[in-house]
């Protein structure tokens, strides 16, 4: 990537949060209006029996490669002051990587080249949006801890560390991560429909993602609050604030200011496909709480971000942890060791990648 492009893109990132926190951001002290009334629904259940979860270590590398941690964290430190960005992608990356087949690197595998091979993760829709800046991050991280530990340590490994260090930097909790997974032996773009939210995925599909993966309510809004961090891309709004759902008007239950501001930036036609806009328009590049007292205001961004606060099952959690940080970072690491243990590869059924964007056998 052209390092002039991605500095006009960071300087970019930072004018929008700026411009939107500068519109709305004094509304988020404000009391929330009535919301209408919302029956309680069903749980949620899911036939699908939970996702096997095999034991990880804290000492996994003790032996092999003690020093894994801190040389990911000095990858990841630097790239953190010249690519602030970096941190909600590689965060977002993680996700995706764990939310598909397991936490396995399937996600790193590079997109296919030849029309006539078979078509890996990154070929989706869903996954195309996924930040440059992250994968390079993970490549560097990975590079780096070959240089010390050549053979040792799995991609899959190193993007869970680099996910934890990122949240850090951005003014989050420091947790220890546990490591041992290997990495997968395969990329399917087929395994992806339907394993990941959706921007616009109401409570009962958030939930039975969730559920597939062996993740509950609490898990689903803790998780989301990594929105307090990042961008997303305009297209995922333009239906809440122009067309909500066919009416030809702006979702009623957003903030009237958060509208006019998202408009500035994303216009209903014509506009860049790149433009982006911050999840939380308070405090767009520090790791709070801040996104859940968002949603209590209605200047959430996402349609399956508000959706948390408006569903009985899950408004209680986003005022618990909007009420307190300390509580939100203890829900948020739990949450993160639960999902960085999803479907884990061990032994044989994985391997260790040279490069991480290529399967052994072809690097």
């Amino acid at each position: 990537m052209d390092p002039s492009s991605s500095s006009r893109g960071i300087r970019f990132l930072a004018v929008a949060a700026l411009l939107v926190a500068s519109l709305v951001g004094t509304s988020r002290a404000r009391e929330a209006q009535p919301l209408p009334p919302v029956a309680e629904a069903e749980a949620v259940g899911s036939s699908r029996r939970a996702p096997e979860r095999h034991g990880l270590s804290l000492d996994f590398y003790a032996k092999t490669c003690p020093a894994v941690d801190q040389i990911v964290a000095n990858v990841t430190a630097a790239r953190y002051r010249d690519f602030p960005a970096a941190g909600p992608a590689v965060l977002r990356l993680f996700h995706h990587d764990c939310f598909v087949e397991g936490c396995d690197a399937s996600i790193l595998i590079a997109p296919t080249t030849t029309a006539s091979a078979p078509k890996v993760e990154r070929d989706m829709e869903e996954n195309r949006n996924l930040a440059q800046e992250a994968f390079d991050t993970v490549e560097m991280a990975k590079a780096a801890v070959e240089s010390k530990c050549p053979g040792v340590v799995s991609c899959a490994d190193v993007l869970a560390l680099a996910a934890r260090d990122y949240v850090q930097q951005a003014g989050g909790p420091f947790y220890r991560v546990k490591k041992g997974r290997k990495d997968s032996k395969v990329s399917l773009a087929g395994k992806v429909r339907g394993s990941l939210p959706r921007a616009n995925s109401t409570v009962d599909e958030l939930l039975r993602v969730f559920a597939g993966k062996g993740l509950g309510a609490a898990d689903l809004v803790a998780l989301s609050g990594a929105h307090t961090v990042g961008f997303a891309h305009c297209v995922h709004v333009l239906g809440r604030i122009y067309d909500y759902r066919g009416t030809r008007r702006p979702d009623p239950l957003m903030d009237a200011r958060l509208v006019k501001a998202l408009r500035m930036s994303c216009p209903s036609s014509g506009g860049s496909a790149r433009v982006v806009v911050p999840f939380d328009v308070s405090t767009p590049f520090q790791f709070d709480h801040a996104y859940y007292a968002n949603l209590q205001a209605r200047l959430g961004l996402l349609g399956s971000d508000q959706a948390l606060f408006l569903d009985a099952r899950t408004r209680p959690v986003v005022q618990e942890l909007g009420a307190n940080k300390t509580r939100f970072f203890e829900a948020f690491v739990a949450s993160m060791d639960r999902m960085g243990s999803i479907r884990i590869k061990k032994g044989k059924k994985g391997q260790v990648r040279k490069i991480c964007s290529q399967h052994l056998l072809l690097a």
